[in-house]
């Protein structure tokens, strides 16, 4: 697997930060999430955890960009409550957002190691949900 590293998106890193310092309170919300769209807007949100599997920070932040009408995402971080950093999306969030958005890019690393990669490098040999819809 290649890794293709782009430039880092530190303000939409500070944007998903200062949610997480000013809006992730208690248990419910403990991650945050921040997406640039394709027309330069940041769109933010927080996760809604649940005992039965709530949403995580980044399938909330794709419903709020729908929601203001940015259909096309650029790149994606998630941020920790606590001053936990940058954290990586997990599994389901990687399908769905490779899905939705092939070409996203995400942020993933911590401190000197903070890097922008392809959500196709941090899934590869993926399911692709597309490929195996019936045509009519």
């Amino acid at each position: 697997m290649t890794m293709h590293t782009d430039h880092v998106d530190h303000e939409l890193i500070e944007a998903a930060a200062h949610v997480a310092r000013t809006r992730c309170q208690g248990d419910n919300h403990t991650m945050a999430s921040a997406a640039r769209a394709r027309d330069g807007r940041i769109i933010t949100a927080v996760n809604a955890y649940h005992f039965t599997g709530g949403p995580c920070a980044e399938l909330v932040v794709v419903g709020a960009a729908a929601g203001q009408g940015a259909y096309e995402l650029d790149t994606i971080v998630a941020v920790g409550d606590r001053d936990r950093g940058v954290v990586p999306p997990c599994g389901r969030c990687r399908q769905v957002l490779f899905d939705c958005f092939p070409a996203l890019k995400v942020i993933v690393g911590a401190g000197d190691r903070l890097r922008t990669v392809s959500i196709a490098d941090l899934l590869p040999e993926t399911y692709v949900w597309a490929d195996h819809q019936l045509v009519e």
